[in-house]
């Protein structure tokens, strides 16, 4: 019989369970891991220090690319940051917009771990299932910023413009036929609101098909369950926060914690683990998309009955109306100092965090009174993550190792920056 033997291996970069880039260096004893090195910083690019050389209000968009997949999640932190250091609060309307939308993205961004997870431990169909939905929801992106990923919708002193009274429309050609067309035409007769309404209707029993397939399947529950196990102490040690720390029987959530925007008015529950394995974070998660779904709700019937603005009216950190910039020459000249060198930030230091889909996404700002960041620092969740890679798959199998990487929700746009 031929000997087992220990060995090195390299898990990644360019593995499709590495979520991203990441390089694990596993030392193994026949298929049981002894000892996980995760390697990282293939996707670094400076973000931080991008954002020292630039004024306050361009450094929006690199936040969406931080953690890309919880796209608008990264810029309320930078922008709450600002808004912390000048003194100012957004309209009321643009805080619910804000909580909408963050909810939305923590909807986007679970479909997307929850299709890849599947898609990792071999459940196929959950994944084609997670993408039909995200479709709808990056159409709402779409509609209020102009891009289905990366909006930069979010701005000191509330958001870019309010919701559109009409949805884009599907355009008959010929790989659709006009009643293809008609049907998915069918709900976006209305605006933004109407369309999310509809979604908000539908998306329950979506949730439950995403169940049917998995949270009873044996499979899934023989490759999740008592897989990756942190205690509620260790997970506190180790800096969990997000599904990772509830999963493990905490019920920490800065929603409720430490409320911002208009959280406090909201009416949802915060789902907690009790093993705190993979099972346990998977159906954290289910239940984190049902809770979403009842605030999106929420904020959708305010704002349908609360019309009003949506942007401080302060000159000094909003620019001025397009209508007013072609036609006044005082408003063009604002408008161009505005966008070239922005607006200075009163000396002071601050840390914003909110509940990102991954756990607490924090922004530690310095400002010098200068137009631009002196330093930015950027509380990734996943980062605390990863450090316990190795503790969650010591003793386990290879293949349980994508397991612990795909219930991490590990992306290296954060981890990295």
């Amino acid at each position: 019989m031929a000997e087992i033997r220990n060995y090195t291996m390299n898990f990644g970069p360019q593995h499709p369970a590495a979520h991203g880039v990441l390089r694990l260096v596993l030392e193994m004893d026949g298929e049981v891991i002894q000892k996980a090195d995760p390697h990282i910083g293939l996707l670094h690019r400076g973000t931080e220090k991008l954002a020292e050389s630039k004024p306050f209000n361009q450094s929006i968009g690199y936040m969406d690319r931080l953690d890309y997949t919880s796209m608008m999640c990264n810029e309320h932190a930078y922008v709450m940051a600002i808004e912390n250091l000048l003194g100012i609060r957004p309209p009321l309307r643009a805080q619910y917009i804000r909580v909408m939308f963050d909810e939305i993205t923590r909807i986007l961004n679970h479909l997307i771990w929850l299709g890849a997870h599947g898609l990792d431990i071999g459940a196929m169909t959950v994944f084609l299932y997670c993408f039909r939905e995200r479709e709808d929801l990056m159409d709402c992106y779409e509609a209020v910023s102009g891009t289905r990923m990366h909006a930069t919708y979010y701005r000191p002193g509330g958001v870019y413009r309010d919701l559109p009274e009409v949805m884009p429309q599907y355009q008959h050609s010929q790989w659709r036929s006009k009643k293809d067309v008609d049907r998915l035409n069918a709900r976006r007769s209305g605006g933004l609101l109407d369309f999310i309404s509809d979604f908000v209707r539908r998306f329950p029993a979506c949730v439950d098909e995403y169940e049917t397939l998995l949270t009873d399947n044996r499979i899934w529950k023989q490759r999740t369950v008592n897989i990756g196990v942190v205690s509620p102490e260790r997970a506190l040690q180790l800096g969990f926060s997000g599904p990772m720390l509830r999963g493990s029987g905490i019920e920490w959530d800065l929603r409720k914690k430490q409320s911002y925007d208009v959280y406090d008015r909201m009416d949802f529950d915060i789902p907690v683990g009790v093993n705190g394995d993979c099972y346990d974070r998977y159906l954290v998660r289910i239940e984190e998309l049902r809770q979403s779904n009842r605030i999106v709700e929420q904020c959708v019937k305010w704002l349908k009955e609360n019309p009003g603005p949506v942007m401080i009216d302060d000159r000094k950190v909003r620019p001025p109306r397009r209508e007013e910039m072609k036609g006044d020459m005082e408003s063009l000249i604002h408008h161009f100092k505005f966008m070239t060198e922005g607006y200075c930030v009163p000396e002071g230091e601050t840390y914003a965090a909110v509940e990102a889909p991954k756990g607490e996404l924090g922004v530690y700002l310095v400002s010098d009174g200068a137009n631009k960041p002196y330093r930015l620092k950027v509380r990734a969740p996943g980062f605390a993550h990863l450090g316990a890679l190795n503790e969650m798959v010591a003793g386990h199998m290879l293949a349980d190792v994508v397991a612990v990487i795909g219930t991490q929700d590990i992306v290296f746009g954060e981890v990295d920056r």
